[in-house]
């Protein structure tokens, strides 16, 4: 993964097109990138970045920012009192169990 400015851009090799290519994976809006060497996709992800806020500049909207972090979730009743009664077992806040529990799944 390469980042530039808050945008997080996760790479792929494509055998069949002998290149790597990116894509910006903490926003909604589509960037891309791709490049044959790691100089290049560096380079790529910084071009991609800066065209999509020049392109948002010009027509005079917000960019979408990276992810802030903040996510509501919405729960069963039942499994939100079994993690509650979880993080309380754990010592912590429920929040910082969840963000636990995240990391380690997502984490392999």
């Amino acid at each position: 993964m390469f980042k530039y400015k808050d945008y997080i851009g996760h790479v792929t090799f494509d055998d069949e097109a002998g290149l790597f290519y990116g894509e910006v994976v903490n926003t909604r809006d589509v960037l891309t990138f791709q490049g044959e060497s790691v100089a290049e996709l560096k380079q790529a992800l910084i071009d991609s970045v800066e065209d999509y806020l020049a392109f948002c500049k010009k027509r005079g909207e917000s960019p979408e920012r990276p992810f802030s972090g903040k996510f509501n979730l919405r729960l069963d009743p039942e499994l939100h009192r079994q993690a509650f009664v979880a993080a309380k077992n754990a010592h912590m806040s429920l929040n910082a169990w969840v963000e636990r529990a995240i990391a380690k799944s997502t984490c392999a």
